[in-house]
């Protein structure tokens, strides 16, 4: 591919840019293109380490004059799109945090993680609405809606909290965006994902939240009805300062599995809680009682270890994954999850999660953005790990636990939860309402007509 490029171009690109330029064979280059996806090995034509956003603005000026796509990547975890012949822009020297105390607001950079924001905002007793994954990327999360784990039912998505954010475009040009400059382009960004340009910067509010009552509640695989009978009595009368998911579990025998857990299906319930822990313990007192517990780590917390309730991998995994958003969990529902995944099935998969939502989850922000399908009730996804090329060795079983929970599903997707089988253009269309869908289309044709930004889960301007 870089036979085609203008050498003398990437030759300007590379004394432009402060960080390194490299092209397939260059020492550094498979660090630089790597993403968490392992299984997604990229090939990018050229990989930019950008340190600012000025050496994005000149790796997207590259790409234009070279009539190439552009692609992101920050700690990689929203990865599943092929970045083969792209430029790629690595934006993980982009990381410095300021937190504002008055405002309560953090100016970020494009590849801060979450627990970096949260450890910087609990210095002044605040807190991000951070999802399950400490190091995620907070931008990318963001942009796709930020479904918290924890905080979301008690003060909505991450993504209604955004101030205003830095943008490159299409075009190469920088801009600053909130409600009252580029107000369409800063609507399309909070929930259409990187499909308009690469976001630099972003000014986010943060909750007064400084603790919890939470951690996760580990059960044999053969008390999975009893347990999942409590979830859904828990469930059921839950204050909105309270989240519960559950997890159906089948984890391999490595160090960093707890040993009752190892080799075997276990149900775990992750709870979250906001207020006083004597109220909480009262709220899962039922749960806890349902059936002998395997590991209890539920507790008051202070917030910087929230990542502890999920305890999702802190390291780069192998992942296949499926989502789908669920109108109800009722007893019927249960059993049909049981009947495809509980105990004496064989499946490969070996995470099955259903989190609770509701609450501020479901109502409209202040100012309105484009994260879409607030109206359900349950999140359902679920994971297979495996090695590269494995997609469609999985693609049954996952279809398969769809095709159990189709009965509850809404037909809607969360943008955040699309995975590397919704690439189509139908399957991304089913993360928003019609209207919402046609306005993101109509800001891309506005914003990137030529679809510079495609190696995602694309909104093209042509629809």
């Amino acid at each position: 591919m870089t036979d085609v490029i203008d050498r003398d171009g990437l030759a300007r690109l590379a004394a432009e840019v402060a960080g390194p330029v490299l092209v397939p064979g260059d020492e550094g280059y498979a660090a630089e293109t790597a993403t968490w996806n392992t299984p997604l090995v990229q090939r990018p034509a050229v990989a930019v380490g950008a340190t600012s956003a000025a050496d994005v603005q000149a790796a997207v000026r590259f790409a234009d004059a070279n009539g190439l796509p552009v692609a992101m990547v920050a700690t990689g975890h929203s990865a599943v799109v092929t970045a083969d012949g792209a430029v790629m822009i690595n934006l993980r020297r982009i990381n410095g945090v300021s937190v504002d105390a008055g405002s309560r607001t953090a100016t970020i950079g494009a590849a801060v993680t979450a627990q970096q924001l949260i450890e910087a905002a609990a210095e002044v007793d605040l807190a991000l609405l951070a999802g399950s994954s400490p190091n995620v990327g907070v931008v990318g999360y963001v942009l796709g809606g930020g479904l918290s784990s924890s905080l979301g039912r008690r003060y909505g998505f991450a993504a209604d909290h955004v101030h205003g954010a830095e943008i490159v475009t299409a075009d190469g040009s920088l801009r600053r965006i909130d409600a009252d400059h580029e107000p369409d382009l800063f609507w399309a960004i909070r929930g259409g994902m990187g499909n308009f340009g690469v976001v630099t910067s972003l000014t986010i509010g943060l909750v007064p939240v400084t603790s919890l009552y939470g951690g996760g509640l580990y059960f044999a695989g053969e008390d999975v009805g009893q347990v999942l009978d409590a979830y859904r009595r828990l469930v059921a009368a839950a204050p909105e300062e309270l989240t519960v998911s559950v997890a159906f579990l089948r984890l391999p025998s490595v160090p960093s599995v707890p040993e009752p857990l190892r080799d075997r299906f276990t149900v775990h319930v992750r709870i979250a809680y906001l207020g006083p822990a004597a109220d909480g313990q009262r709220l899962v007192a039922d749960l806890r009682a349902t059936a002998p517990i395997l590991i209890d780590t539920v507790k008051e917390m202070p917030f910087t270890g929230v990542a502890g309730i999920h305890a999702d991998p802190v390291e780069p995994a192998p992942t296949y994954e499926m989502s789908a958003l669920l109108r109800d969990f009722p007893a019927e529902a249960a059993e049909a999850l049981i009947d495809v995944a509980g105990p004496g099935v064989d499946t490969p998969v070996g995470m099955i999660e259903v989190r609770q939502l509701g609450g501020a989850l479901s109502r409209e922000p202040r100012s309105p953005n484009a994260v879409g399908n607030r109206d359900a009730a349950f999140q359902l996804s679920a994971a297979a790990f495996g090695g590269p090329g494995m997609a469609d060795e999985f693609r049954a079983p996952l279809a398969t636990l769809a095709d159990a929970m189709t009965r509850w599903t809404t037909g809607g997707k969360q943008a955040n939860f699309l995975t590397g089988y919704d690439t189509t253009a139908e399957a991304v269309a089913r993360a928003y309402a019609p209207e919402t869908y046609q306005r993101l289309v109509e800001v891309k044709r506005a914003f990137d007509p030529r679809n510079t930004f495609r190696v995602n889960h694309n909104i093209t301007p042509d629809r």
